[in-house]
């Protein structure tokens, strides 16, 4: 009962436990499809079931092979290097707008602050399917459509929103003083974001640029519209490999996607403790 007080009511102590049991329930409807698909991408045969084997928790039930797959497979390497080399692009471009975007409307002085951030984070809100289907119109008039290029900025496109809202964050306990002091010093405006601004907004900075690092890695809807099949990134190849042969390998890619996405999320927790921290919003 650490988390009551000791005059707490029955009703209150009823309300306590009951709340956490719902919350683990919430928690385990969303994490089950993945505890189901781990375990499956160590599937020794070609299915997408558990095997009798793989129930009875016998080694011979369970193999690497599908992972080995995914490493020697050339499709699958082809569409991982794709990946690779579009998502960190894509998330340079993302963060380099995405933050001068926020600096620019934490300003009070900006006119219609309020519209232009609606404008701005409108990629978020917008279902993606329309998204994408604009992009394609537009994209094929200025030939962009089908280049290395217009996925990025495709990609780009819809993270900046992510880190324009956690630098918008960040700016919101940033202490202006600052700058103010550091330009009555004599320091020009790009010296003064370097050195005074950028290090105490570095941690909004990142977590963004990790939110839109996974957007562009895990994004495929709008990859259909825009790339072409030399575009062709990780998920796409999953989605294929859905609709067209049945592949295991798809469980494996998806188990190193998850695990790929916990280290990041874990890097986001760490980075948001740090910022608090340099806030003062929490005890170091």
């Amino acid at each position: 009962m650490s988390g009551l007080p000791p005059y707490a009511s029955t009703g209150q102590k009823v309300w306590y436990y009951t709340f956490r049991v719902i919350c683990g329930l919430i928690f385990f409807f969303l994490i089950a499809p993945i505890l189901v698909i781990i375990p499956l991408s160590f599937n020794a045969e070609d299915f997408f079931t558990f095997t009798p084997e793989m129930l009875r928790f016998d080694p011979a039930g369970y193999s690497l092979k599908h992972y080995e797959d995914f490493f020697t497979n050339s499709n699958w390497q082809q569409a991982l290097w794709n990946s690779v080399t579009i998502a960190p692009m894509a998330t340079l471009f993302s963060v380099s707008f995405g933050t001068l975007a926020a600096i620019g409307l934490s300003q009070p002085h900006v006119p219609f602050r309020r519209a232009i951030m609606a404008i701005l984070i409108s990629p978020m809100i917008v279902p993606l399917i329309i998204s994408a289907a604009g992009m394609f119109f537009f994209y094929s008039r200025v030939g962009l459509q089908g280049t290395y290029w217009g996925v990025v900025l495709a990609h780009a496109a819809l993270g900046i929103p992510f880190v324009i809202i956690t630098v918008t964050a960040t700016l919101v306990g940033f202490d202006r003083s600052l700058t103010r002091a550091a330009a009555n010093m004599g320091a020009d405006p790009v010296t003064t974001f370097f050195r005074v601004q950028m290090p105490l907004i570095l941690p909004g900075v990142i977590s963004g640029g990790l939110f839109a690092f996974i957007t562009s890695f895990d994004e495929v809807v709008v990859v259909l519209f825009v790339g072409s099949a030399g575009q062709k990134t990780l998920p796409w190849q999953m989605f294929t490999g859905l609709r067209e042969q049945i592949s295991p390998t798809i469980l494996a890619v998806a188990t190193l996607l998850v695990a790929i996405s916990v280290v990041l999320l874990a890097t986001l927790e760490i980075l948001r403790r740090r910022s608090e921290r340099l806030r003062g919003m929490s005890p170091g």
